[in-house]
């Protein structure tokens, strides 16, 4: 997991002219060039039906770059890197569409010596992933390449595993990169160092100690126009069935032997593989969904809507080190503010001794270590201490670690970054194996098959009121937005 400069290589992006290159794909590129993180000699080739030439392309991105580069743009480094870029319009359909692609990467290869190393970029809809995998293996361009696909990787459990199925006819498990950006985020993999990294912490990581844990994924914003693909998605598509489920993986897996992409992905497997399977009843109890009033006024939504724009649920996991303790996983749109935090609550000790002197704490402020994996990101731990006096007074006291504070954060590498400099090093590590993805759908289905009702709430809340309350008692949710 040390950044390594990738050997010379060409990057094919399909989808170039659309939202994710131009906001997050070229920007994170442009910021590992000007942190001398890409190859002496590379090459970005930009692919989409679009007709433009490859000076109308890089004119474009300039755009791009200097509106969502957290870097900004330097017009010098702007002219070096753009050197690098190319544009070569073309389809995905059909036989054959795109040989001149494989005739145009020939002419590239030679002129930087990639010796064949490619990296094609599936920043299109998942129903292209098939196609694009078919076009690519008729001109032999599977060979010795890498394929990165964003989510959702399928639709749910079947779907999934065909697009598994379609995709192994032409690449290799170890050629396939399934891509999670928050993955990618620094204090998501802080987590992993966290926990194995302070012999203090890791013999406290379990069902003695722990009595439950929440992760919370909440945005203050809407849908933000994006009703088409909302009503085809919901929250449990977009973010727990993938995000969350990730993150609680990296929070409850066992040690792995090395840092390895395998040893870590077969340690993440494995606990899924012990996550509870729900049931009607838990579906029914311990799952709610829920929807913004004012959503289905949103352009492109159903005036009938039951999307669910909110979703809280409780998991367990069988397992020696996690028997008996709730999982409580939330994510909703326009909520009361942006939290993306994991919060272990500890059990309150057995000695009656100290309730008597408690001031007004309110419940669950105490014994408990957040994790907050926004960025920049921050880790504290909440605990009783005694207040200054004569009497025996106690009070909730803080202890915060910070990035900012502790570390130089100018050369840190947001998710795009992190995880594309990865898949050109050939590092699975943060990357979802095929068993994984298939295991999330898995956990998932329920929900999607058998759904609650959608509660509706109030935009800038917590979320419809059983989730408030029947949901998870008798634990709270962390709410510490003030």
């Amino acid at each position: 997991m040390t950044l390594k400069v990738p050997e010379n290589q060409t990057i094919v992006i399909f989808g170039a002219t659309g939202d994710l290159t131009g906001r997050k794909l070229l920007p994170a590129l442009y910021n590992l060039f000007v942190q001398s993180l890409l190859p002496q000699d590379f090459a970005v080739v930009g692919y989409s039906r679009t007709e433009m030439t490859s000076d109308e392309f890089r004119e474009h991105q300039a755009a791009n770059v200097a509106k969502y580069s957290r870097t900004g743009l330097d017009p010098e480094a702007w002219e070096r890197f753009a050197r690098h870029l190319d544009y070569l319009a073309g389809g995905f359909e059909p036989e054959g569409a795109m040989h001149h692609l494989a005739q145009h990467l020939e002419e590239v290869d030679a002129a930087i010596h990639g010796r064949g190393r490619r990296m094609f970029y599936c920043a299109v809809p998942p129903s292209l992933f098939p196609k694009i995998a078919t076009r690519l293996g008729e001109e032999g361009l599977n060979q010795g390449g890498r394929i990165v696909m964003e989510k959702p990787f399928g639709f749910d459990l079947a779907s999934a595993k065909e697009l598994n199925r379609q995709l192994h006819e032409v690449f290799d498990e170890n050629q396939i990169y399934r891509i999670d950006h928050y993955l990618g985020k620094e204090t998501v993999q802080n987590i992993l160092v966290f926990r194995f990294g302070n012999s203090i912490f890791e013999p406290i990581w379990n069902r003695n100690h722990v009595d439950c844990v929440e992760i919370t994924a909440a945005e203050s914003i809407g849908i933000e126009g994006r009703g088409a693909f909302y009503e085809a998605t919901g929250v449990v598509r977009d973010i727990i069935q993938n995000h969350l489920l990730q993150v609680m993986s990296l929070v409850t897996m066992e040690v792995p032997a090395s840092f390895s992409a395998d040893d870590i992905r077969d340690e993440k497997s494995q606990v899924l593989r012990s996550v509870r399977s729900l049931d009607l009843n838990d579906v029914a109890n311990h799952c709610v969904r829920g929807q913004y009033r004012g959503y289905r006024d949103e352009e492109g939504v159903a005036p009938d809507s039951q999307t669910p724009t909110y979703a809280a649920m409780r998991f367990m996991i069988d397992s020696w080190r996690w028997q008996g303790v709730p999982f409580f996983l939330r994510s909703g749109k326009s909520m009361a503010a942006g939290r993306q935090v994991v919060t272990l609550g500890f059990r309150e000790p057995p000695l009656r001794m100290f309730r008597a002197h408690k001031q007004d704490i309110p419940a669950g402020r105490v014994n408990e270590i957040v994790i907050d994996f926004a960025d920049p990101g921050s880790i504290s731990t909440q605990f009783l201490a005694k207040e200054p006096g004569a009497e025996m007074i106690l009070g909730a006291a803080s202890m915060q670690f910070r990035y900012q504070d502790s570390f130089c954060t100018a050369n840190s590498l947001e998710g795009y970054e992190r995880l594309i400099l990865d898949a050109m090093l050939g590092d699975q590590t943060l990357f979802t194996r095929a068993d994984g993805v298939e295991r999330l759908w898995e956990i998932s289905a329920p929900l999607l098959e058998n759904p609650p009702p959608v509660e509706p709430y109030a935009p800038g809340s917590w979320g419809p009121e059983p989730s408030l309350g029947r949901l998870v008692a008798p634990f709270h949710w962390h709410l510490s937005s003030t």
